[in-house]
Order: structure tokens, then C-alpha cells, then sequence
């Protein structure tokens, strides 16, 4: 499949915003639709991730096949080059991100027709949906969800093809606006 032909969607929220439960409804609308796997290295919470090593990711690094890392709850998160080829191969990649440099670094460096969707509830939506799921960082992750509006108010120049409130719209409604919104993807 040419590059021209590989659409995906980048999802960019805070913690708790529903990036798992959209996905997971855009997978029933349509089973190409895939959570795209970043590897981590690091500790804690293992569900949604590839684990790595230390030596994984000195190896992706020196092969340039980084295409974005961040650091956040002690751990570092990597989307990489083998992982989205085989993303592609397997169907349409959803990969979830809290932050615009990634979301950036994605459209720049890894040449596929990306979809981009803000995800967006209060502040307090997310406390209680952190608390409600068992986190037991619930704190850390208003942290970011600061970090993700700061981040926003930051990068106030990048505009996403499609904004979602996820504390209005139900995960089925959203994952349908998307659905639709693919059509006309970057």
C-alpha cells in the first residue's frame, strides 16, 4: 500500500478523555479501526502498551526509527517506525497522543494521511473518571491533564481537522463523527 493510500487517526487528549473507550467504539463501527500500541519503557499501568527495554529504545534511536518519544509518569512513551508499518498492514492505526509536538511529529515524519481529533472534557470530568477507573495517580494525571491545556494554549496555531467533547457527545457519537470526518483526512 502506498503512502497515499494509508490513512490513520491521531488522537489528542488529556488523561481520561476517552481516547480508549472512542477507539474501542470506532473498532465496533469498523474492525479496520486499531489502537495503534505504543511501546513503553518504564513501569506501571502495562494494558495498551508494548513493553520495552531500555535496549529497545537505544536501538530504535540509533536506527533513527523514532518518530516521536515523550516522558510522563516516570516512563517514556515511543511511537516508532516498525510499529506503525505493521499498524498499517494490519488496518487503519488510531494512535493516541497528549501532546501537539507528537501530533506534529506524526504528520511530518511518517508519511500517511492523518486524521487529527481533540478530544476534550472539563477538567473535572477527568478527576472523576480517573477515580472512577481505580487510578491510583489520579493527581498525576490532573497534572497533565494541565499540561495538556497549557500544551494547547501553546500551540494555539495548530488547528485539528475535527474537535470532540467527550463529556457531551456519547463514545458511539464520537467514534461516528470520526468515521465521517476520515473521509477528508490530511
Amino acid at each position: 500500500m502506498s503512502s497515499q493510500q494509508q490513512r490513520g487517526v491521531l488522537l489528542y487528549a488529556p488523561p481520561a478523555a476517552g481516547k480508549d473507550t472512542v477507539t474501542a467504539a470506532l473498532a465496533m463501527l469498523d474492525p479496520s479501526y486499531r489502537q495503534f500500541t505504543r511501546l513503553k519503557v518504564g513501569s506501571g499501568r502495562t494494558a495498551g502498551y508494548r513493553m520495552g527495554s531500555q535496549q529497545q529504545l537505544e536501538e530504535l534511536r540509533a536506527a533513527d526509527a523514532v518518530i516521536y518519544e515523550n516522558g510522563r509518569y516516570d516512563s517514556t512513551y515511543v511511537v516508532d517506525r516498525p510499529g506503525l508499518d505493521d499498524a498499517f498492514a494490519a488496518g487503519v492505526p488510531v494512535v493516541h497522543l497528549g501532546q501537539v509536538d507528537g501530533v506534529r511529529a506524526l504528520i511530518e515524519g511518517y508519511p500517511a494521511q492523518w486524521l487529527t481529533v481533540l478530544l476534550w472534557c472539563p477538567r473535572e470530568v477527568t478527576a472523576v473518571r480517573s477515580a472512577g477507573r481505580g487510578d491510583s495517580d489520579t493527581q498525576a494525571r490532573l497534572s497533565a491533564w494541565d499540561a495538556t491545556l497549557a500544551d494547547l494554549q501553546t500551540n494555539g496555531d495548530f488547528r485539528f481537522d475535527l474537535v470532540v467533547r467527550t463529556d457531551v457527545a456519547s463514545p458511539e457519537q464520537a467514534a461516528e463523527q470520526i468515521r465521517q470526518a476520515r473521509g477528508g483526512a490530511r
